[in-house]
């Protein structure tokens, strides 16, 4: 249940576009599910054991949500300065999350569709702090100018710098609600022991 920064890619794509404008974007989020077995609770959860995505460092998750950004930008020299813009970003977040390889019996039908329904939920929050760092990222971004750069160098130091910080700020939102959600009582432990005790 981690957020994995898989990709920041900075690409300057020279076109004319004459003014200052935020580009109207839509992420894209797929999901990708790998394949579980069990016929009880207890099962389905042993078996996210042994097949869930591996975590970081961690052992295997319940499920994980990745994303890829690049953008396409445009770096205008202006009198002695530099100004971005255009700054259009492409977004991908994939959620990775379990799904049983044959039907359930009726039963732990119910009970896992409560419990995929509870991830789910999970990991649309983090998918939620993503595309909001990617609007900060364009709303910090388009119109940046950096003075006494012709060449259109400084700025991406600069824009590089920015960057690192939003995305800090987005990983540890994400850290803190893990914290939340599967700590003592949080709704992840309840959700795995609502599904391990059910049928």
């Amino acid at each position: 249940m981690t957020t994995n920064f898989l990709s920041y890619v900075l690409a300057a794509v020279f076109t004319s576009v004459p003014a200052v404008a935020l580009a109207e974007w839509q992420a894209v989020e797929e999901v990708r599910p790998y394949s579980i077995s069990g016929t009880s609770g207890a099962g389905l959860y042993e078996s996210i054991g042994e097949r869930g995505p591996k975590a970081g460092g961690f052992g295997r998750a319940i499920a994980h949500t990745t994303f890829k950004l690049t953008w396409t930008r445009k770096y205008e020299p202006q009198g002695n300065a530099c100004v971005i813009v255009t700054n259009r970003p492409k977004l991908i977040i994939t959620y990775t999350l379990p799904k049983p390889s044959a039907a359930l019996p009726a039963a732990v039908k119910s009970s896992w569709e409560a419990f995929i329904s509870g991830v789910q939920a999970h990991e649309r929050v983090h998918g939620e702090t993503i595309k909001e760092m990617v609007k900060e990222i364009e709303a910090t971004s388009i119109g940046l100018t950096v003075d006494d750069d012709p060449d259109c160098k400084k700025i991406r130091i600069e824009l590089t710098r920015r960057l690192g910080e939003i995305s800090q700020r987005q990983r540890q939102r994400g850290r803190d609600f893990d914290k939340i959600e599967m700590g003592d009582g949080g709704n992840i432990q309840q959700l795995i022991l609502k599904l391990v005790n059910g049928p």
